[in-house]
């Protein structure tokens, strides 16, 4: 069993915990009241939730991209390379839903942001079996997302 690199675990996890949720959060501060006024779909949770679960995931995926890098494997560059670019993708998907309030094209990047993840989880599962517990929440999530994506879609107009 290998010792915890505290440093490099912290900054794996501050990647998409602090650059991406904090940042989202900041970018979509004040179009986050609108979601409040637009028609959603059953299912849909409170908004209070989004945060808490948000935060959960990203420290999961934090992990698991720490585990990838400290290993030794051949690959563990092409697969932190997808998953640098799944996390722009959730970036993009958060100003373009809440920011431009297009939820048509939301539902697109929501897609490749699905297929993004998937193939992260794959790649990351090759190298460290244990990340795909880590990923797999988020792969569920952001399926879970894509209902209430397409609701919004749907339901306001695109």
């Amino acid at each position: 069993m290998q010792k915890i690199e505290w440093k490099p675990l912290l900054i794996a996890i501050g990647i998409p915990l602090v650059l991406i949720g904090g940042g989202s959060a900041l970018a979509t501060m004040n179009a986050m009241e609108q979601y409040g006024t637009i028609q959603k779909p059953p299912l849909s949770p409170p908004g209070w939730l989004f945060p808490v679960v948000w935060s959960i995931l990203f420290i999961l995926m934090g992990i698991a991209s720490y585990l990838v890098w400290r290993s030794d494997s051949p690959n563990r560059g092409t697969a932190l390379t997808v998953y640098g670019i799944q996390l722009a993708f959730n970036f993009l998907w958060s100003l373009v839903f809440f920011c431009m309030r297009s939820y048509s094209l939301s539902v697109g990047i929501l897609l490749i942001l699905w297929l993004l993840i998937l193939v992260t989880t794959i790649l990351f599962y090759k190298i460290d079996r244990r990340t795909l517990w880590l990923m797999l929440p988020y792969l569920l999530w952001v399926t879970f997302a894509g209902y209430l994506n397409i609701g919004v879609a749907v339901l306001n107009g695109g």
